[in-house]
């Protein structure tokens, strides 16, 4: 037994027991960072002179190299480095990474030559900061999108080599939210996103728990400062409420541990804000409804123990059948080790607790870092933490190789790093880790690319089922093939996890270009006989040359030329055109023509067309002016206008060859129709309420309609008229802010694509 002693309250130490996030950021703001700091918190775990200088000099050099320099605050520039360097001190970073810290923003913003960084502390530290430094030039034409996917996979590959860049991103992240407020409101918001988008997931996938928290509640507070202050309210005062009856599970289980002679410590655990705000959000439930806004944590000695107080908690309260989870026996993929339960406490509310060893709460709270070594003795992770977390970054390493697409590849990211996954069992016992969601496509993929384009079916736990059926933990599931089956368009619909996703899309943009080059060679051959010859004898030199230069491949192919001509970018005639004097007129407008025309009906310019075009909008995704589009050619109806995040891309992206480019007109003078939906609290008014917020913005509702969900949440529709993006924004703000309100969202709807409107031939 080891000598821990049963505790009450919450542990000081537990830094993800923060909620108020308004004191952290002030006692930041307020204190000045030095390099004593720096190194008196380093010396608690990596003392020594050598240590200490190589810090010191790095923090002279990151001075003078931004002596004169600013931020938005006005403090000098160079305290910024040093507080990113503070923050991974109390991770116990070793040198190496807290030297990169000091000196990450030298490369971008000074002049400090690279071959002095590495003269003074090593190629590696250059390597380092070389990695966390965004890439600087760009065309001009590069969206704000394509900016944030080209850093994020430099960020990636240099990442996978050495997982020192990500946390010293994280922190100077983490610095940057805690000093956000000098910024603009637009500047802030789009941080402030981004951040919950991609820098919070990637620090809860690394493990870092109370970063992630903290991360997230600087966003939320930033993006939505109403709701998150109103929360914070409730949360405080349902503190204040239920203060004893916390006290009362907490030394009833301390009791427990002490009569049964079992070490440990039990402490109560807030929920932070931004959870809280997520679980009404999914869950669809007012704030009244959620009973677990506190949990209870027991620390013990041993693994043996974790399992000797889940049985001891169970004979003293009712557990919640579906809500025990052993992530000690199958860990999450960032690490994670616990077990979960939840339980009937007294007066019949539900209590959650997490049971888990010293060492186990270490990584649950410090992740990747927890692994490390941070004595200069290695440059690599140790096997215990590089088993999962450097196989899921190889892993993305690999996708963003397979998704050229900036959008697809971020779209991927995004989805991937949220750790909600879901652990599959082949009939041989291996383990699958797959993301939530995924269905027996998914996991036919995951084993072999072969297996998922032959799939016909699934054995799930020994029963047929379809193979799009979600899979759930624990399944054991078999697939079942057929040589006769291969993927369709429909699967896309399926599919959660992007190995999938980007092997059917291969399958199908190859079927898509053989079955183009059939129709395209059918088509040549035709034009061939038109004046009496054979395609055969063109097909070899020396007319062969002439006939690959429709080829827009490096290495040319007629298979290439005939798929241009069955895509239509490629006329027959032009072929012939080359290769010989036609008899008869073979005039016919370019497909690729490159011509500039905007439709009278839509203040829309598009790229490639003819003129007098039919355009038309997207109704599934009602694109308005200041969001990036997208023109999609159908057979019939012309070019229907859609947004760039619209949910119908992905079924249409396999051809892509029928996109097209489009952009607003400067000055469009027109309203355009969205939908937006509204969840909030019920209560009387509220339809009136809303309706008159959204009239103030100076908008007409076409459509209104309110419903009452199975949670006893109002759902409010509307369809309203907007000028642009900017207008629709201020007006999603506003109600936003209307008390009760959890919840405002653009609706943007998938559909169901008739031929005509997939492209395809009735």
């Amino acid at each position: 037994m080891s000598g821990i002693s049963p505790s009450v309250a919450t542990d000081p130490q537990d830094r993800s027991n923060t909620t108020d996030l308004s004191e952290n950021r002030d006692h930041v703001s307020d204190s000045v960072p030095t390099i004593d700091t720096l190194i008196s918190e380093v010396s608690v775990y990596n003392n020594g002179p050598e240590v200490t200088e190589r810090l010191r000099e790095a923090y002279r050099l990151a001075a003078e190299a931004h002596k004169g320099q600013y931020r938005r605050s006005g403090e000098a520039y160079v305290d910024h480095p040093l507080s990113v360097a503070l923050i991974l001190a109390s991770m116990k970073v070793d040198a190496t990474c807290l030297i990169t810290a000091l000196l990450h923003d030298t490369l971008e913003d000074t002049d400090l030559p690279p071959d002095l960084i590495e003269e003074k502390f090593g190629k590696k530290v250059l390597t380092l900061i070389d990695g966390v430094t965004k890439i600087g030039k760009f065309q001009y034409q590069t969206s704000k999108a394509e900016k944030q996917a080209e850093n994020f996979r430099k960020m990636l590959l240099s990442m996978s080599e050495d997982i020192r860049v990500i946390l010293v991103k994280l922190a100077d992240r983490l610095h940057n939210m805690r000093t956000l407020s000098s910024l603009d409101a637009s500047r802030q918001r789009a941080i402030a996103q981004e951040t919950l988008e991609i820098y919070a997931p990637l620090a809860n996938r690394l493990g870092i728990g109370w970063m992630k928290s903290e991360l997230e509640d600087l966003s939320f507070s930033v993006l939505e400062p109403k709701t998150f202050q109103d929360l914070r309210a409730r949360v405080s005062a349902r503190r204040k409420e239920r203060k004893n009856y916390i006290n009362l599970i907490v030394q009833t289980a301390e009791e427990a541990l002490r009569s049964n002679g079992i070490p440990g410590r039990v402490l109560g655990r807030y929920k932070h804000i931004y959870s809280i705000y997520r679980k009404m959000t999914l869950q669809e439930i007012p704030f009244d409804e959620i009973y677990d806004l506190m949990g209870i944590r027991i620390i013990t000695d041993t693994k043996l123990n974790c399992y000797g107080i889940l049985g001891l908690l169970h004979s003293i309260w009712k557990p919640i059948t579906g809500r025990i989870k052993d992530f000690i026996a199958v860990p999450k993929s960032n690490m994670y080790q616990s077990l979960h339960t939840t339980v009937i406490g007294p007066e019949g509310v539900p209590v959650e607790f997490q049971i888990r060893t010293e060492e186990m709460h270490r990584v649950a709270e410090e992740g990747i870092a927890a692994h490390w070594n941070y004595k200069e003795k290695a440059d690599t992770l140790p096997a215990e933490g590089e088993r999962k977390v450097v196989a899921w970054l190889r892993q993305l390493v690999e996708w963003q190789k397979e998704l050229p697409d900036n959008r697809e590849f971020m779209d991927s990211v995004k989805v991937n790093l949220f750790p909600d996954e879901v652990y599959i069992f082949t009939p041989k016992g291996q383990v699958k880790e797959l993301i939530h969601g995924a269905t027996a496509i998914d996991f036919a993929y995951s084993i072999h690319t072969d297996l998922g384009n032959h799939i016909v079916g699934s054995r799930i736990n020994g029963r047929w089922a379809p193979i799009k059926t979600v899979l759930s933990s624990g399944d054991i599931v078999e697939i079942m093939t057929s040589p006769s089956q291969t993927p369709s368009k429909d699967w896309l619909r399926y599919v959660a996890t992007p190995r999938a996703r980007a092997r059917i899309r291969h399958w199908l943009k190859e079927e898509e270009d053989r079955q183009s080059a059939e129709i395209g060679k059918k088509a040549l051959e035709a034009e061939f006989r038109k004046v009496h010859k054979s395609l055969s004898e063109f097909l070899k030199p020396p007319h062969l040359e002439t006939v690959l230069s429709f080829s827009d491949l490096p290495v040319p192919t007629v298979e290439n030329v005939f798929s241009r001509i069955g895509f239509g970018k490629v006329t027959p005639q032009s072929v012939l055109r080359k290769l010989f004097p036609l008899p008869f007129d073979t005039t016919v407008p370019s497909p690729s023509s490159d011509h500039e025309v905007s439709s009278s009906d839509y203040p829309i310019v598009v790229r490639g067309g003819g003129k007098d075009l039919l355009l038309g909008i997207a109704r599934c995704c009602s694109p308005v002016p200041g969001e990036e589009i997208v023109g999609f050619v159908t057979r019939g109806r012309g070019i229907m206008i859609h947004s760039r995040d619209c949910p119908n891309l992905d079924h249409l992206s396999v051809q892509k060859e029928r996109f097209i480019a489009a952009t607003w007109d400067s000055e469009t003078g027109s309203t355009f129709e969205v939908d937006l939906r509204v969840l909030m609290e019920d209560k009387p008014g509220m339809l009136a309420g809303v309706s008159a917020v959204i009239s103030a913005k100076g908008t007409n509702i076409t459509h209104a309609e309110v419903r009452q969900d199975r949670r006893k949440m109002a759902v409010l529709n509307f369809s309203l008229m907007v000028r642009d993006m900017t207008h629709l924004q201020s007006i999603m703000d506003e109600i936003q802010q209307f008390k009760g309100v959890i919840r405002v969202q653009r609706i943007k709807k998938a559909t169901t694509f008739s031929k005509h409107e997939s492209g395809k031939e009735e």
